[in-house]
């Protein structure tokens, strides 16, 4: 008999609302106390305990000790992905929608996914750099890297030789839940996130997964890039 997924039982850790909210903590891949997550989910420390121990038990997270403190992270970036594509299974056809809070607002605009930058800022990006015929999308939801995409990554600091693809490939397209469209994820949407903000394009916010875009970043991705606009505008409107 063939060997199945157990599909059910990750539905069922994750559907419950306390866990998928301290999974969505940790979306940014930060490791983060046991403190905290109880926090983010809105429980006590025995229940975020008993839920830390169901979460590591099926494999979605990962634990490391330091001292006498133990951080929890997700176990990978597939965990991540997963996340984010059930966040943009969605209703199509919401008539009412409630006001975004200021938060929300925020991450929707730029935030990670994990590893790799995502929001209306990281689409923008990733069909920048499509128009531009730097990365071409290709079968089995991946970004194939061209020659003219080898040469712009390296103008910007990026040497693609010292990407070092996993087995599910250099660049894969993954589905953004706020903008229903896909953005750069892989080895190199995280080396591309990691430099962004190494040259000063983006800030981290340090207890969310909000992204800013600087001064300095606007105007690079406006020389590199052609983003600016509506892009920019929004950036101040939240």
């Amino acid at each position: 008999m063939p060997v199945q997924p157990n599909i059910a039982s990750t539905a069922f850790l994750i559907a419950e609302p306390a866990r998928a909210k301290i999974l969505m903590a940790l979306a940014d891949g930060r490791a983060l106390p046991a403190g905290e997550l109880a926090y983010a989910a809105g429980v006590t420390a025995q229940t975020a305990s008993t839920h830390l121990a169901k979460l590591l038990a099926g494999g979605l997270l990962a634990v490391e000790t330091e001292g006498r403190h133990r951080y929890y992270r997700l176990s990978g970036s597939h965990v991540a992905q997963v996340l984010e594509n059930l966040a943009a299974i969605h209703p199509v056809n919401d008539v009412r929608r409630k006001p975004l809070t200021p938060e929300a607002r925020n991450l929707r605009f730029a935030r990670c996914c994990y590893d790799h930058l995502a929001g209306a800022v990281g689409v923008a990006v990733t069909q920048a750099l499509q128009q531009r015929g730097f990365i071409v999308a290709c079968a089995d939801k991946q970004f194939e890297v061209t020659l003219a995409g080898v040469a712009w990554f390296g103008s910007v600091g990026l040497d693609l030789a010292a990407v070092r693809p996993t087995r599910r490939g250099l660049a894969r397209q993954c589905l953004d839940w706020t903008e229903r469209q896909h953005h750069l994820a892989g080895p190199l949407g995280a080396q591309f996130m990691t430099l962004l903000c190494a040259e000063g394009w983006l800030r981290r916010a340090k207890a969310s997964r909000v992204v800013q875009v600087t001064p300095k970043g606007w105007d690079a991705l406006r020389e590199h890039l052609g983003i600016e606009g509506r892009l920019g505008e929004l950036s101040h409107g939240h």
